[in-house]
């Protein structure tokens, strides 16, 4: 049974680890005033408790990577945050463009957040809540993808979720995910998105990814692109230093928003 002392620390670490979405070894022994074999000791134990994953250098929170929730649940987390990301991605639009806008929470506070002065724009999507979400915007022509309904996502993936992606050229795609690693690049929950994703890469004359700052450094179980597939990733104020600093190294433009 650990010590009070060390129930403390492993009290420090979760909150570190809910306010940041991920840890470091080194930040963490520099906040807690103890040596850095002290804090993987920590992480070790916190990880057989299963509160946190071990990554490379810290920890992220130990989250289910088969299962999913709603959208309407998962658009709650991290909500301004989210609308900091939409808010920069919308700047990026411009009148005349194709644009493509994959399903997700992310995605959809961009949907949102689509100025009325748009003029001319095509939004290719296979999200049926964000395709209901511009149904009036004025300036907006709305194309749905078509495919087979994923209830708790309102997502149309194959069969036939593709067959448009190879017909179609846009100027930009904007795409959500589940994680974000300087190895394992993008990643998603479930595969039959993740074919969907990869097909909107394809499509796209530019492919910017928006990912809150829990995303980073997460590894989830479909591989989506690897970091270069991507122009660019935009993400929160609140993503740690370091992990911006890593996907950056590995040559990702990272856009904080």
């Amino acid at each position: 049974m650990p010590s009070l002392q060390a129930t403390l620390r492993h009290q420090s670490i979760v909150d570190a680890l809910h306010r940041r979405g991920n840890v470091r070894v080194a930040d963490l022994a520099e906040m807690l005033e103890v040596s850095s074999v002290t804090i993987r000791a920590d992480l070790d134990f916190l990880e057989s408790q299963s509160v946190l994953r071990r990554t490379r250098g810290g920890a992220v929170p130990m989250r289910p990577r088969r299962f999913e929730l709603p959208l309407e649940m998962t658009s709650q987390d991290n909500s301004g945050a989210k609308r900091s990301i939409a808010l920069k991605a919308t700047s990026l639009i411009r009148d005349g463009e194709t644009v493509i806008l994959d399903v997700g929470s992310t995605t959809t506070e961009l949907a949102k957040s689509l100025p009325q002065s748009l003029v001319d724009v095509v939004v290719v999507t296979n999200s049926l809540n964000i395709a209901l979400i511009l149904e009036d915007h004025p300036g907006i022509t709305v194309v749905v993808t078509g495919g087979t309904l994923r209830p708790q996502q309102h997502s149309l993936v194959a069969p036939f979720g593709n067959l448009m992606m190879g017909h179609i050229n846009t100027d930009l795609a904007f795409l959500g995910c589940s994680g974000v690693d300087p190895i394992k690049g993008f990643t998603n929950t479930n595969l039959p998105e993740a074919e969907i994703k990869q097909a909107m890469i394809k499509a796209a004359a530019r492919t910017i990814f928006i990912a809150d700052h829990t995303k980073l450094l997460h590894v989830a179980t479909a591989k989506v692109a690897d970091l270069l597939d991507a122009d660019l990733l935009i993400t929160d104020a609140d993503a740690p230093s370091d992990a911006v600093r890593q996907l950056r190294k590995q040559g990702l433009e990272v856009l904080v928003a």
